[in-house]
C-alpha cells in the first residue's frame, strides 16, 4: 500500500500495484484501481491525491502513465485539481445529494417532446432530456451578471458572438480533438437549426440525403422540408454500415459518437472507410456529435471532423450537456461553406440570442461548464450502472449516451409499454425512428431526467413485464439484429 498525507494531515492509503506481465495497459491498470477505490470508498472525497510524479516514483513506471489516468479520471469526474494545491477525490454524491426528493417531478425526455410535460408521478425514462436540477446555480448567475456588463449589439454577428467562437474552439480541440478555429464555428440555437440552415444552403429539390435506419426523426424532417428525397442507411451495432451505401447523395447524416436509437459507435477504420467514401462520391458528411460528452467505461473517439475536415460539418449543442432551454448550439465547418451559411442566415433573419451566447461564453471561460460536464458524467454513470443492472441481457449501446436500447422480440414490445404506462412508467420504442418499416425492435430506455430511484423503480417495474411476457426469463437474449 502507499501512503501520501492529506491537507487534513490524513494518511490514505492507495490500493494501487502494477503487473507488468498483465496485458492490460499500466494506464489502464492505474486509473482502474483508482477508479475502484474512490467507488467502494477507499479513497474519500476531499482526500488528496499523490502527485503524478510522486506516484510514478513510489509505482516504478513513467509520470506519463499516472498523467493519462489522472487525465482520464478528471474527464470522467473522479477527480478534482485545486490551483497550486494538488489533485483531490472528488465529492462523487454531491450531484446526487441536489436531487429533488419527491419522486416522478423530472421534466420531459422524450426525444420529440410532446406539447406538455408528463403528469406528476410518473416516471419518465423516454431518451432525450439532460438532468437539470444539479447545475451550479452560482456559476450560472455570475455568468449572467457577466452577460449583463456587455453592450448590446446593433448588428448581431451572423456567426454568432465572437467571444464565444472562441472559447468553443478551445473546448472542441480539447475535449473532442476538433481542429478548428473560431473561424470555422457558426453559434446556432441547437442542431435542428444547424440543420436546417445546412439544408437551406445546400440542398434543392429532389437532392438524395442518406440518413441513419433507425435515425433522428427531426433530421429527416428537416431535409424533407427543404425539399431533399430520404434515403435509409442501415446502422448495425458499431452504428452506419458504410460499405453499401446507396449511390447519388448529395450529403449523409449520421450520428458517430453514440448512434440515435441504437448506440453504437463508429468505430476508427469504418470512419476512415465513410471519409474515403465522402472524398470518393463528393458528398458531405454532416456529423450530429450527439451524446459524445457522455462516455462510461470506454475512450474517447476523435470526431469525424477531426479526421476529415474538408468531407465532414460537425454539428453540436448545449441541450445535454446544460439544459434544452438554453438554445446554443454550433456548427463547424470549412470558411467557404461557413460564410455561404452565413449568407443564409441573413436571408432567413436566423439569429441567436446575444446575451445567452456571452453567458455561455463565460461559463466556458471560467470552466464551471467542463466542471458540470465531470460532475454529470459521475451522476449518468450511476444511473445507467442501475439501468444495466435491471435489464442487462437485453442492453446494447450502453457505453455512452443518456440512454441505452433493450433490444426484444417485436410481439413483446407493445405489452411492455401498455403495461409500464399502467403502473407509472413511460418508455419509447423503437418503432418510429425508422423512416420504412421497423427492423430493429425493442425499447429506448432514457435515464437522462429521471432521479436514480426513479431510474430503479422504473426500470424494475420494466424488467418485471419482461419476465412476465415471456414467461421464460433464459429466452431473453435480444433478437440479433444488431
Amino acid at each position: 500500500m502507499l501512503r501520501e498525507t492529506t491537507l487534513r494531515e490524513q494518511q490514505v492509503e492507495l490500493p494501487v500495484a502494477v503487473d507488468r506481465s498483465s496485458p492490460t495497459p499500466l494506464v489502464v491498470q492505474v486509473g482502474d484501481q483508482l477508479r475502484a477505490a474512490m467507488r467502494d470508498g477507499a479513497l474519500r472525497a476531499g482526500e488528496r491525491l499523490p502527485s503524478s510524479r510522486g506516484l510514478a516514483g513510489l509505482l516504478g513506471v513513467s509520470r506519463t502513465v499516472v498523467t493519462e489516468a489522472y487525465q482520464q479520471l478528471y474527464a470522467e469526474g473522479w477527480l478534482d485539481g485545486r490551483h497550486g494545491s494538488g489533485t483531490y477525490v472528488a465529492d462523487v454524491h454531491a450531484v446526487e445529494a441536489a436531487s429533488p426528493a419527491e419522486p416522478g417531478t423530472s421534466a420531459d425526455t422524450d426525444f420529440y417532446p410532446p406539447l406538455h410535460a408528463p403528469d406528476a408521478g410518473l416516471v419518465d425514462l423516454r431518451p432525450g432530456r439532460p438532468w437539470v436540477m444539479a447545475y451550479d446555480t452560482a456559476a450560472w448567475r455570475r455568468a449572467w451578471r457577466a452577460a449583463g456588463d456587455l453592450p448590446m449589439s446593433a448588428w448581431p454577428d451572423l456567426y454568432g458572438d465572437p467571444m464565444l467562437r472562441e472559447a468553443l474552439a478551445d473546448h472542441l480541440r480539447r475535449a473532442r480533438a476538433v481542429p478548428a478555429g473560431p473561424g470555422n464555428v457558426l453559434i446556432t440555437r441547437g442542431t435542428g437549426n444547424g440543420l436546417d440552415l445546412l439544408a437551406a444552403t445546400l440542398l434543392k429539390p429532389g437532392d438524395r440525403v442518406g440518413v441513419e435506419e433507425p435515425g433522428y426523426r427531426s433530421a429527416r424532417r428537416i431535409f424533407a422540408s427543404r425539399g431533399a428525397e430520404i434515403v435509409p442507411c442501415p446502422v448495425d451495432a458499431d452504428g452506419l454500415v458504410v460499405d453499401d451505401l446507396p449511390a447519388g447523395l448529395r450529403m449523409i447524416y449520421t450520428t458517430p459518437a453514440h448512434q440515435f436509437p441504437t448506440g453504437g459507435r463508429l468505430p476508427i477504420p469504418r470512419r476512415e472507410r465513410l471519409l474515403a467514401w465522402a472524398r470518393a462520391t463528393g458528398a458531405l458528411v454532416v456529423e450530429d456529435d450527439y451524446d459524445a460528452e457522455f462516455r462510461y467505461d470506454v475512450a474517447p473517439l476523435p470526431a469525424l471532423y477531426g479526421l476529415g475536415p474538408e468531407q465532414v460539418v460537425l454539428l453540436g449543442t448545449l441541450s445535454k450537456s446544460l439544459s434544452p432551454d438554453v438554445g446554443v448550439g454550433w456548427l463547424v465547418a470549412g470558411r467557404p461553406l461557413l460564410d455561404q451559411i452565413a449568407r443564409t442566415r441573413k436571408e432567413l433573419a436566423d439569429r441567436t440570442s446575444g446575451p445567452v451566447q456571452r453567458a455561455v461564453a463565460v461559463l466556458l471561460d471560467r470552466g464551471d461548464l467542463d466542471r458540470h460536464l465531470r460532475r454529470m458524467r459521475l451522476e449518468y454513470a450511476r444511473r445507467r450502472e442501475a439501468v444495466v443492472a435491471a435489464l442487462g441481457p437485453w442492453t446494447k449501446g450502453d457505453t455512452a449516451g443518456l440512454h441505452v436500447l433493450a433490444e426484444l422480440p417485436e410481439h413483446v414490445v407493445p405489452e411492455v409499454v401498455a403495461g409500464a404506462r399502467e403502473r407509472g412508467v413511460l418508455v419509447d420504442t423503437t418503432v418510429r425512428h425508422h423512416h420504412g418499416p421497423p427492423r430493429v425492435h425493442g425499447l429506448v430506455v432514457g435515464y437522462g431526467s429521471a432521479a436514480l430511484h426513479d431510474v430503479r423503480h422504473g426500470c424494475g417495474i420494466v424488467r418485471s413485464l419482461l419476465d412476465h411476457a415471456l414467461q421464460e426469463p433464459q429466452l431473453l437474449t435480444g433478437t440479433g439484429h444488431l
